[in-house]
């Protein structure tokens, strides 16, 4: 699933097409993805300007200028890229964009796990998928103390703590575990214990790895790519994510990986305590 910086990359790369442009044309070659499309959705979105184009957590929000929203999420397998000109949709194009310069933006979901939906602004922080979600970790609002609040009494390994979306917003197992590398916490660790002095150094690893991902144009392991269709390069820099049995870069011990919660974690026992 596309994580943090992919979304934000996809942002950005969206918003050099859309904003200030119109949607000229919009066409649903299906009536769901993981959830129904709204109604209307098509006639909604015909003819109003996009004034702005955000992430919040792993979710896409296009603002348009009659204070709708629209809401998008990826899923495991989404795209929204910029399609060819003159191609026909493909087989898992199911939403197809036509702005007023005649550029398409393209849905593309062959596994359906992403959605679409639509929401008046002031009524956007109070949407299902959206209200209980955590400060933005690139934000002002997420430092050590916010941090060491949220983690205070919780039981469950940091790792797990550090994907609850309700504890902060868009954070991924790769990016958790490359964090946590960086931090020299070991992803084993109770989270409460992780409040305080190690709250101090895990929160500007947290930006940091993130912010350099956002640069790489993100990670592109499977499915993903940027609006553009180009990869992106952060997985030729990963400490740990997906090197199970390669020595670590610090300290040349093997990375190990384990299982947490159904999810796979690389972590270098001797560096991460």
């Amino acid at each position: 699933m596309p994580e943090l910086p992919e979304v934000e990359t996809v942002c950005r790369g969206l918003s050099v097409h859309l904003v200030g442009r119109r949607f000229a044309k919009v066409e649903a070659w299906r009536a769901d993805l993981r959830f129904p499309l709204p109604a209307k959705f098509a006639a909604r979105l015909t003819g109003r300007r996009v004034v702005r184009v955000r992430r919040r957590a792993k979710y896409i929000l296009v603002e348009l200028d009659d204070g709708l929203v629209m809401l998008a999420h990826l899923g495991m397998s989404g795209r929204m890229v910029v399609g060819v000109p003159g191609a026909p949709p493909g087989k898992h194009d199911h939403i197809v964009f036509t702005i007023d310069d005649g550029t398409t933006i393209l849905f593309n979901d062959a596994r359906r796990f992403g959605m679409v939906d639509l929401v008046q602004g002031d009524q956007l922080e109070q949407h299902r998928l959206l209200k209980d979600i955590g400060p933005e970790p690139l934000g002002n609002e997420f430092s050590a103390p916010v941090l060491s609040e949220a983690l205070a009494g919780k039981r469950t390994p940091i790792k797990a703590a550090l994907l609850d979306q309700g504890v902060v917003a868009g954070l991924g197992n790769i990016y958790v575990c490359e964090a946590l590398f960086r931090a020299g916490i070991s992803p084993k660790r109770l989270a409460s214990s992780v409040a305080g002095a190690r709250a101090e150094r895990l929160v500007p690893e947290i930006k940091a790895v993130l912010t350099e991902a956002i640069a790489a144009g993100g990670s592109s392991l499977r499915d993903y790519v940027q609006a553009d269709g180009e990869l992106g390069f952060f997985q030729w820099n990963f400490r740990v994510y997906g090197r199970a049995g390669e020595p670590c870069v610090t300290c040349g011990t093997p990375v190990r990986r384990l299982v947490q919660a159904g999810r796979s974690t690389f972590y270098c026992a001797p560096c991460q305590r």
